[in-house]
């Protein structure tokens, strides 16, 4: 047996098959079986009770992290010549008006975020069906449409993210590392959890979240005792 294959058998044995940990628990148990030489990814993941198969149930939020994570996204901003200069002043990786259009039509999307400004967001229809796919397109439920450019962007590289639905119904988020401590990771999932309830459609009179569990890279996951609302 390789050494990775008895790391991995002691890692699984200190998790109780079909057993559920409180989150503080759940996050206590990932953090000691992690056994990596580096700082591994600590992920949720999230079973729903959607069906994404419908458009009205293919759900997207944008959550705040209290303590961030260890990686910043590249962001894009997109405003027409009168506005380059803030966009310039902002935090943005990216930024331009016709030429990052252009680029957009001609498949060069190098970015993890596009923002833009009320009064942009018209210009952006001709690019819509290659923004859409790949949910870059500008949104104020996304909060990529803003008004204060600067401070938009800053919130993004700090501790904004958008996370969705996969094709099975199911959220996988990157909430830290193994590094962080066991407290900022838990306030950091509760608040992925909690923007996920807070924003369920009005209309959804079935419980959202089915299941969640948690794991670092490469290691087994840990179920947590959660109550849908």
């Amino acid at each position: 047996m390789s050494k990775r294959g008895k790391k991995y058998l002691e890692s699984v044995s200190m998790i109780i098959k079909g057993n559920q940990y409180p989150l503080e628990e759940a996050v206590d148990l990932v953090k000691k079986t992690s056994n990596v030489k580096f700082d591994a990814t600590v992920e949720l993941a999230v079973k729903t009770n959607a069906n994404p198969k419908f458009n009205d149930q293919m759900f997207r939020w944008t959550a705040i992290l209290p303590h961030g994570t260890w990686k910043t996204k590249k962001i894009a901003v997109f405003v027409l010549d009168e506005k380059l200069e803030e966009a310039k002043k902002s935090w943005a990786d990216i930024y331009g008006s016709t030429d990052l259009l252009n680029n957009i039509k001609n498949g060069k999307i190098d970015f993890d975020i596009l923002i833009t400004t009320v009064d942009y967001i018209r210009e952006l229809a001709p690019v819509a069906k290659q923004l859409w796919p790949k949910w870059l397109m500008p949104s104020p439920k996304a909060w990529t449409v803003t008004n204060d450019l600067a401070k938009t962007v800053e919130e993004f590289k700090k501790w904004k993210i958008e996370f969705k639905l996969d094709k099975t119904g199911n959220v996988h988020v990157p909430v830290g590392k193994v590094s962080f401590t066991n407290d900022k990771l838990v306030e950091n999932i509760q608040s992925i959890l909690d923007t996920m309830e807070e924003n369920k459609p009005t209309w959804v009179k079935w419980k959202l979240i089915k299941k969640v569990v948690i794991s670092s890279s490469m290691w087994p996951g840990v179920v947590v005792e959660y109550v849908g609302k």
